[in-house]
């Protein structure tokens, strides 16, 4: 299978969660020209809210591969990441990124995810939720505990 294939399975994807169901988006993980993982927008049906399509298919990428690692993988989507899901695709360490629809198709059907970019871009006092620091010196324990392990498993 080729680029092409990959993105129509997602896209695929996107459209049988929609007759489910589901939101509109779907996502393949692939290694080395292989579907390890496939999934759809199961926010309304799971009542989560951090399972999109990408944030699903990485969950089971790294379960098959046993590893929260995915480096040497790429991701299809059917839509632009959202700031969520981008960030896991980069705590996950997939090497690259294909998207079909862009966040202004998203946000032409409700989508509005290039509201959560823009908030990311201000001071975090001056977002429109409330982002206070709170008992800084108290939270830094976890991190110095962290700082001296020398067993860890960084990632």
């Amino acid at each position: 299978m080729g680029k092409e294939e990959f993105m129509r399975r997602a896209i695929q994807l996107s459209e049988e969660s929609v007759s489910t169901g589901g939101g509109p988006f779907g996502a393949v993980i692939v290694k080395d020209g292989e579907i390890i993982a496939e999934a759809s927008n199961s926010v309304t049906i799971s009542q989560d809210p951090t399972a999109h399509a990408e944030v699903n298919a990485i969950r089971k990428a790294t379960s098959r591969l046993g590893s929260f690692d995915l480096a040497g993988c790429d991701i299809y989507t059917s839509c632009e990441p959202c700031p969520m899901c981008l960030g896991a695709i980069y705590w996950a360490h997939l090497d690259h990124i294909y998207y079909a629809n862009d966040r202004r198709d998203a946000a032409s059907i409700g989508f509005d995810d290039d509201f959560i970019y823009k908030e990311l871009e201000r001071k975090p006092s001056e977002r429109s939720k409330l982002m206070r620091i709170l008992l800084p010196e108290e939270g830094k324990k976890a991190f110095r505990m962290w700082k001296l392990k020398a067993d860890k498993t960084e990632y």
